[in-house]
């Protein structure tokens, strides 16, 4: 399978687990939502577009914070749920690919963000369709939630390893797949490559979450890796990872998140 169809395959995965994703997937933190709003000057009423909403893990945040909000989503399940999480807000969810969709106001959106999202946008389309969609001197914003490995985390995501190798689906040494929290990758060259976008804010978060058993493979089943795994490979994954963690005094996992927030304005 080529690589495009690859990544059209795992972008499209996650309508499987739109009944647990939002339970399961982490919270992202209150100071990253505080940080993008002061540095890009959001005020209550301004109109955000967030591109793959998915539950509405990012858009709950933002819309208690007095933002109206566009969603464009690409999963019908994923559409319904959110609609459902997000009843009594000022938000209006669009099922569709953000590549296809054409907004009504153009040049009218005051931020363009995505959360864990950006990454499955098509990079050819992606910044010339925010910097049409933003109004002069609006701001585009993104980050993904990341698995990162400081020195004193839980030993369990490397013991584990053994397992993904012996299923054929084990990390590599290098290319970065074991980072530490701020050493995550940022993508200012990306955005000022698309000469459209001015970089104006980086900053990198990180926290962390303990997991119980069933927690944990309830989370493992929302990556897109994990959704289309052969199901004997999964099968064994899941049952080898059971009993490791039940055989914990806690029965659970400490899992530390990371993410990079990345702000940058739009160039007129």
């Amino acid at each position: 399978m080529n690589s495009k169809n690859n990544n059209k395959k795992l972008r499209e995965s996650f309508e499987q687990a739109a009944n647990i994703y939002q339970q399961a997937r982490p919270d992202y933190p209150d100071q990253m939502f505080d940080d993008l709003i002061h540095t890009a000057n959001l005020n209550p009423g301004d109109h955000l577009l967030e591109v793959g909403c998915a539950t509405g893990k990012a858009t709950l945040p933002l819309a208690k914070r007095g933002f109206k909000i566009t969603c464009v989503e690409l999963g019908a399940e994923l559409v319904t749920i959110a609609r459902q999480n997000l009843v009594g807000m000022d938000v209006d969810i669009i099922n569709g690919s953000f590549e296809d969709w054409q907004s009504e106001a153009e040049n009218g959106f005051d931020l363009v963000f995505a959360a864990t999202a950006w990454k499955w946008v098509n990079p050819e389309v992606r910044y010339i369709k925010a910097g049409q969609v933003l109004r002069p001197g609006g701001h585009l914003a993104f980050w993904n939630a990341d698995h990162v490995f400081p020195d004193d985390g839980d030993p369990f995501f490397r013991e584990i390893q053994t397992v993904y190798y012996e299923i054929g689906e084990g990390k590599s040494v290098e290319n970065n797949d074991w980072p530490r929290p701020g050493q995550l990758h940022e993508q200012k060259d990306e955005i000022e490559k698309s000469g459209l976008f001015e970089v104006v804010h980086i900053r990198h978060f990180d926290w962390e979450h303990i997991y119980h058993v069933d927690e944990y493979i309830k989370l493992l089943e929302t990556f897109s890796g994990h959704i289309l795994m052969d199901e004997w490979k999964r099968d064994k994954l899941f049952n080898e990872i059971r009993v490791r963690l039940n055989s914990r005094p806690e029965k659970s996992v400490r899992r530390h998140w990371g993410a990079v927030l990345h702000v940058a304005r739009r160039k007129d």
